[in-house]
């Protein structure tokens, strides 16, 4: 049962877009080249963050908060996040650019402005 606001508002009214093999990895390659690019524009910055992508798994050190971890999910064509300040959250993909987790209705990029500070730059599917 849904009990926030942003909940109820996000939540019903996005649903997973079904993805061909080749459409998710087409998506999730440009998610995570965009979120690769920005955290290590960041880690240019902060000498203390530390940003590793490989097979399909992002590890991001991000002090204060702790160790991120950002992966495919080829099988369910998701994408899991494990953070330290809001948890575990599997996200779908509902159209555009954007990646929710339909329980509560979060969207991916903004949890990662919100938590992190990073913007990224997403190309989305055309048709």
């Amino acid at each position: 049962m849904k009990c926030s606001a942003e909940s109820s508002a996000s939540a019903p009214s996005a649903s997973p877009q079904p993805l061909t093999v080749d459409h998710y990895n087409i998506l999730t390659d440009d998610f995570f080249d965009s979120l690769t690019t920005a955290l290590e524009d960041m880690q240019q910055d902060r000498r203390e963050v530390d940003v590793e992508y490989s097979s399909g798994v992002l590890t991001l050190i991000y002090p204060p908060h702790g160790t991120y971890v950002i992966n495919k999910q080829p099988p369910s064509r998701q994408i899991w996040l494990s953070s330290p300040v809001s948890g575990p959250k599997r996200f779908d993909y509902v159209g555009g650019t954007k990646w929710i987790y339909l329980k509560d209705g979060t969207d991916l990029e903004a949890l990662l402005l919100d938590e992190l500070g990073v913007t990224l730059e997403l190309e989305g599917l055309e048709g």
